[in-house]
């Protein structure tokens, strides 16, 4: 059995870019619901061997899917082979705690019985469902989080999408949970007919819905704009040398001069390597070019609150435009090193540029570019999306800005581009996005790709997109509506466990 929940563990990356092998996941949470229930039927509930499957599970789920942290911490944290595939396995094996925790839980607590021990029929899959909610919910802020590989991101371009814009990434995965669980439910039961016939109904709802929702349009389209994102394509490992300072600013000048009279410029994170109090000449210089805004990613140095300098991770807004947004949700040892007074200086990992960083305030004014106000997102910010809807759902447009240098050619930058899509659909706006070596992409607010550059090549996305109006469903309450029937639904499993009644289906 272990084996099995590591391979369907393993499947589930197979359903998220770059494979999209949509119903693989599908079949992977399937999968984990096949195997909790066939331990607690075939012998007697034991949440210790509950757990021992979650975690397997969350091994092969996280082992194959954020294998691209490889690349950042050897290639880029110049620590040799063997010290970089112990971090990553140590990482891994640390996340997939939160699957074994879960399966605890379920097993322990939430799985239906009846008093005598047996399975209760037809209301597991309700459970099991609404439990792995509160499982990706927890992994948007627990230990900071790492909101990363869950299974509603399988649908972006599949046929659950059109839940996303009411319930969230969260929300779709709550669909495809329900359905896999039925399904397997048909199976391990064997009901009589009509019982038959409701779960194949259960299981086919959350399809059928989607359908019907497909034609719906939450928001609305205003005034057209256009744009130019700027891929500078500047290699990491030369970045930072004070050398390169002056090379990179004629590099993106260059890039730019075609499109200096666009309404909007974008360059990517850190796009300049020059301090903001170090760039007023710099900006002097672009603003006298720009017909437009530009906005940049620029790196600030501010004294923190006991009065030691410390690097804000920042992007300004110049010309026709105004504001200043500082990252506030930071990448833990890439933008801050936890236990800093243990592991800072032990590898060059723990001392890359940058990681001595400092949050920017919770509530932040939006950047602005003449009538248009722009919600910023700094890289792995993107990934949040409570963290995203709070300012993004009453903006124009969305703007994300980003380095997927660090994670080279692998699987990286293509799941932070299905998840910035994803941020896109729930709110129903635009998302314009301009990274160093790619994916530098405009999408529309349907999630869907209107333009996009090659990775690893230097070059200028001009295209053109819609402010839009109104909020959808998920914009407006977040994830707060599922959360709560999640909720409702594991109080109720729980009041009918202590009393061994059957919970109705």
């Amino acid at each position: 059995m272990a084996f099995l929940a590591l391979l369907v563990g393993g499947a589930l990356p197979f359903s998220l870019a770059p494979f999209n092998y949509h119903l693989l996941a599908l079949v992977s949470v399937a999968g984990i619901y096949f195997l909790l229930e066939m331990t607690c039927l075939v012998t007697k509930p034991k949440p210790g061997f509950a757990f021992l499957l979650g975690w397997v599970f969350g091994l092969g789920k996280y082992g194959i899917g954020v294998s691209w942290i490889y690349v950042s911490i050897h290639e880029h944290g110049n620590a040799p082979p063997w010290l970089a595939g112990l971090m990553v396995l140590l990482f891994v094996m640390a996340m997939a705690l939160f699957e074994g925790v879960w399966a605890w839980c379920y097993a322990k607590f939430l799985r239906p019985v009846a008093k005598k021990g047996s399975a209760i029929k037809g209301s597991g899959p309700i459970i099991f469902a609404a439990s792995r909610v509160f499982l990706e919910w927890a992994l948007t802020w627990v230990f900071s989080g790492f909101p990363w590989l869950f299974a509603g991101y399988s649908q972006l371009d599949g046929p659950l999408f059109t839940f996303a814009p009411i319930v969230g990434v969260l929300g779709i995965g709550f669909a495809l949970a329900v359905s896999a669980a039925y399904l397997v439910q048909l199976v391990l039961e064997k009901p009589a007919l009509r019982t038959r016939l409701v779960y194949l109904v259960l299981a086919v709802l959350p399809w059928a819905i989607s359908l019907v929702l497909g034609s719906h349009n939450w928001v609305q389209r205003g005034q057209e704009y256009s744009v130019a994102l700027v891929q500078g394509n500047v290699d990491q490992s030369t970045k930072w040398q004070q050398s390169s300072v002056l090379p990179i600013i004629k590099n993106y000048q260059s890039l730019s001069a075609p499109y200096w009279d666009v309404e909007l410029m974008v360059w990517p994170e850190a796009a300049i390597t020059l301090f903001h109090h170090q760039a007023g000449g710099l900006i002097e210089q672009l603003e006298t070019k720009l017909r437009g805004t530009l906005v940049l990613g620029i790196p600030a140095l501010e004294l923190d609150q006991k009065g030691t300098p410390a690097f804000q991770n920042s992007a300004i807004a110049i010309g026709a435009g105004e504001g200043k947004y500082v990252k506030r949700h930071l990448v833990p040892f890439g933008e801050y090193v936890p236990f800093e007074s243990v592991l800072r200086g032990l590898i060059e990992f723990f001392n890359l540029p940058m990681s001595r960083s400092e949050a920017g305030n919770e509530v932040q004014p939006y950047l602005r570019s003449s009538d248009l106000d722009m919600a910023m997102a700094i890289c792995y910010e993107i990934a949040y999306p409570e963290l995203v809807r709070r300012e993004g759902a009453n903006a124009d447009v969305l703007l994300t800005i980003s380095n997927d240098t660090w994670f080279g050619s692998s699987i990286g930058p293509d799941q932070h581009l299905q998840i910035a899509r994803m941020r896109a659909l729930e709110l129903g706006r635009y998302l314009l996005r301009a990274t160093n070596n790619g994916f530098t992409a405009v999408v529309d607010e349907k999630g869907k790709v209107a333009g996009i550059l090659p990775q690893f090549e230097a070059g200028v996305l001009y295209s053109r997109f819609f402010a839009t109006t109104g909020q959808t469903p998920y914009g407006k309450y977040g994830d707060k509506p599922l959360l709560l029937l999640a909720l409702f639904l594991l109080l109720m499993a729980g009041i009918f466990r202590v009393r061994g009644r059957i919970l109705p289906v």
